[in-house]
Protein backbone atom coordinates (compact mmCIF):
# COMPACT_ATOMS: atom_id res chain seq x y z
CA UNK A 1 0.00 0.00 0.00
CA UNK A 2 0.92 3.52 -0.64
CA UNK A 3 2.35 5.57 2.31
CA UNK A 4 -0.18 8.23 1.77
CA UNK A 5 -3.20 5.65 2.24
CA UNK A 6 -1.26 4.85 5.96
CA UNK A 7 -1.58 8.51 6.39
CA UNK A 8 -4.53 8.42 5.95
CA UNK A 9 -4.76 5.64 7.88
CA UNK A 10 -3.42 6.50 11.03
CA UNK A 11 -4.41 10.05 10.79
CA UNK A 12 -8.17 8.95 11.76
CA UNK A 13 -7.36 8.04 15.10
CA UNK A 14 -7.06 11.98 16.11
CA UNK A 15 -9.29 13.60 13.61
CA UNK A 16 -12.03 10.80 15.22
CA UNK A 17 -11.34 11.31 18.69
CA UNK A 18 -11.17 14.86 18.38
CA UNK A 19 -14.85 14.53 16.25
CA UNK A 20 -16.18 12.77 18.96
CA UNK A 21 -15.16 14.96 21.88
CA UNK A 22 -16.90 17.69 19.53
CA UNK A 23 -20.05 15.39 19.62
CA UNK A 24 -20.00 14.35 23.18
CA UNK A 25 -19.73 18.29 24.73
CA UNK A 26 -22.26 19.45 22.06
CA UNK A 27 -24.56 16.74 22.32
CA UNK A 28 -23.43 14.28 25.25
CA UNK A 29 -23.64 11.29 22.60
CA UNK A 30 -20.63 9.71 20.63
CA UNK A 31 -21.83 8.53 17.55
CA UNK A 32 -21.52 4.94 16.92
CA UNK A 33 -19.88 5.38 13.28
CA UNK A 34 -17.25 7.09 15.43
CA UNK A 35 -15.58 3.97 17.17
CA UNK A 36 -16.63 1.59 14.28
CA UNK A 37 -14.74 3.51 12.12
CA UNK A 38 -11.87 3.59 14.65
CA UNK A 39 -11.72 -0.34 14.31
CA UNK A 40 -11.96 -0.21 10.62
CA UNK A 41 -9.39 2.20 10.21
CA UNK A 42 -6.87 0.16 12.85
CA UNK A 43 -7.60 -3.16 11.30
CA UNK A 44 -6.99 -1.71 7.33
CA UNK A 45 -3.86 0.13 8.65
CA UNK A 46 -2.51 -3.54 10.67
CA UNK A 47 -2.97 -5.28 7.61
CA UNK A 48 -1.35 -2.81 5.21
CA UNK A 49 1.40 -1.57 7.51
CA UNK A 50 2.60 -5.21 8.31
CA UNK A 51 1.41 -5.89 12.10
CA UNK A 52 2.28 -9.06 13.18
CA UNK A 53 -0.95 -11.65 14.41
CA UNK A 54 0.67 -12.19 17.62
CA UNK A 55 0.47 -7.89 18.20
CA UNK A 56 -2.40 -7.79 16.60
CA UNK A 57 -3.67 -10.50 18.84
CA UNK A 58 -2.85 -8.72 21.75
CA UNK A 59 -4.44 -5.46 20.45
CA UNK A 60 -7.73 -7.39 19.97
CA UNK A 61 -7.47 -8.49 23.64
CA UNK A 62 -7.04 -4.90 25.16
CA UNK A 63 -9.78 -3.84 22.76
CA UNK A 64 -12.17 -6.61 24.17
CA UNK A 65 -10.70 -6.03 28.31
CA UNK A 66 -11.85 -2.39 27.49
CA UNK A 67 -14.66 -2.75 26.22
CA UNK A 68 -16.10 -5.45 28.89
CA UNK A 69 -14.43 -2.91 31.42
CA UNK A 70 -16.64 -0.28 29.60
CA UNK A 71 -19.48 -2.19 29.96
CA UNK A 72 -19.55 -2.50 33.33
CA UNK A 73 -18.62 1.11 33.73
CA UNK A 74 -21.31 2.10 31.72
CA UNK A 75 -23.66 -0.59 34.12
CA UNK A 76 -22.86 1.12 37.14
CA UNK A 77 -23.61 4.64 35.85
CA UNK A 78 -20.14 6.32 35.19
CA UNK A 79 -20.09 6.39 32.29
CA UNK A 80 -21.59 6.61 28.67
CA UNK A 81 -22.50 3.95 26.19
CA UNK A 82 -20.39 5.68 23.72
CA UNK A 83 -17.80 6.34 26.18
CA UNK A 84 -17.39 2.65 26.60
CA UNK A 85 -17.00 1.82 22.90
CA UNK A 86 -15.18 4.72 22.25
CA UNK A 87 -12.66 3.54 24.72
CA UNK A 88 -12.19 0.23 23.68
CA UNK A 89 -11.97 1.15 19.90
CA UNK A 90 -8.92 3.23 21.48
CA UNK A 91 -7.28 0.40 23.28
CA UNK A 92 -7.61 -1.36 19.95
CA UNK A 93 -5.14 0.99 18.51
CA UNK A 94 -2.68 0.99 21.70
CA UNK A 95 -2.92 -2.42 22.10
CA UNK A 96 -0.14 -3.24 25.37
CA UNK A 97 1.61 -2.08 26.75
CA UNK A 98 0.46 1.74 25.04
CA UNK A 99 -2.73 1.59 26.46
CA UNK A 100 -1.64 1.91 30.16
CA UNK A 101 0.04 5.26 29.17
CA UNK A 102 -3.29 6.31 27.30
CA UNK A 103 -5.51 5.52 29.49
CA UNK A 104 -3.17 7.25 32.66
CA UNK A 105 -3.18 9.94 30.14
CA UNK A 106 -7.35 9.65 30.02
CA UNK A 107 -7.35 9.63 33.44
CA UNK A 108 -5.49 12.35 34.18
CA UNK A 109 -7.50 14.78 31.52
CA UNK A 110 -10.77 13.46 32.96
CA UNK A 111 -9.57 14.71 36.37
CA UNK A 112 -8.46 17.87 34.52
CA UNK A 113 -12.08 18.62 32.84
CA UNK A 114 -14.03 17.27 35.84
CA UNK A 115 -12.20 20.21 38.00
CA UNK A 116 -13.28 22.54 35.10
CA UNK A 117 -16.65 21.64 35.35
CA UNK A 118 -16.76 22.09 38.74
CA UNK A 119 -15.62 25.56 38.42
CA UNK A 120 -17.42 26.85 35.96
CA UNK A 121 -20.82 25.11 37.36
CA UNK A 122 -20.08 26.81 40.75
CA UNK A 123 -22.27 29.66 42.01
CA UNK A 124 -19.57 31.99 41.59
CA UNK A 125 -18.30 31.05 38.01
CA UNK A 126 -22.59 30.74 36.74
CA UNK A 127 -22.70 34.18 36.49
CA UNK A 128 -19.95 35.01 34.66
CA UNK A 129 -20.10 32.13 31.98
CA UNK A 130 -23.41 33.71 30.85
CA UNK A 131 -25.10 31.15 29.06
CA UNK A 132 -27.94 29.12 30.18
CA UNK A 133 -29.41 27.43 26.89
CA UNK A 134 -27.89 25.16 24.12
CA UNK A 135 -25.43 22.89 24.79
CA UNK A 136 -22.77 25.48 26.71
CA UNK A 137 -25.38 26.12 29.32
CA UNK A 138 -26.06 22.26 29.68
CA UNK A 139 -22.02 21.74 30.34
CA UNK A 140 -22.45 24.40 32.94
CA UNK A 141 -25.38 23.42 34.70
CA UNK A 142 -24.90 21.59 37.75
CA UNK A 143 -25.71 18.09 38.11
CA UNK A 144 -25.61 17.41 34.18
CA UNK A 145 -23.40 14.91 33.95
CA UNK A 146 -19.16 15.16 32.74
CA UNK A 147 -18.84 14.57 28.91
CA UNK A 148 -16.06 11.74 29.43
CA UNK A 149 -15.86 11.54 25.61
CA UNK A 150 -13.51 14.88 25.83
CA UNK A 151 -10.95 12.95 28.12
CA UNK A 152 -10.60 9.91 26.30
CA UNK A 153 -9.81 12.24 23.24
CA UNK A 154 -7.49 14.56 24.96
CA UNK A 155 -5.65 11.01 26.40
CA UNK A 156 -5.75 9.61 22.88
CA UNK A 157 -3.73 12.85 21.32
CA UNK A 158 -1.08 12.80 24.51
CA UNK A 159 -0.65 8.94 24.20
CA UNK A 160 -0.71 8.55 20.01
CA UNK A 161 2.69 9.99 19.11
CA UNK A 162 4.47 7.80 21.56
CA UNK A 163 2.08 4.37 20.36
CA UNK A 164 4.22 1.27 19.20
CA UNK A 165 1.95 1.39 16.54
CA UNK A 166 3.77 4.15 14.43
CA UNK A 167 6.49 1.98 13.85
CA UNK A 168 4.96 -0.17 12.17
CA UNK A 169 3.98 2.93 9.33
CA UNK A 170 6.43 3.26 6.96
CA UNK A 171 5.66 7.00 5.78
CA UNK A 172 8.95 8.56 4.00
CA UNK A 173 8.40 12.10 2.02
Amino acid sequence: MSAYFQFCLISLLPLLAIVAAAKDISSYIIPNWISLGLMAAFFMLAATAGVTLPVLGSHLLVGVVALLIGMGLFALGWIGGGDAKLLAACCLWFGWPDSEAFLLDTALAGGAFAFVLLVMRGQLARPIVGVRSGWIGRLVTPGEPAPYGVAIAVGALIAFPASSLIRFVHISY
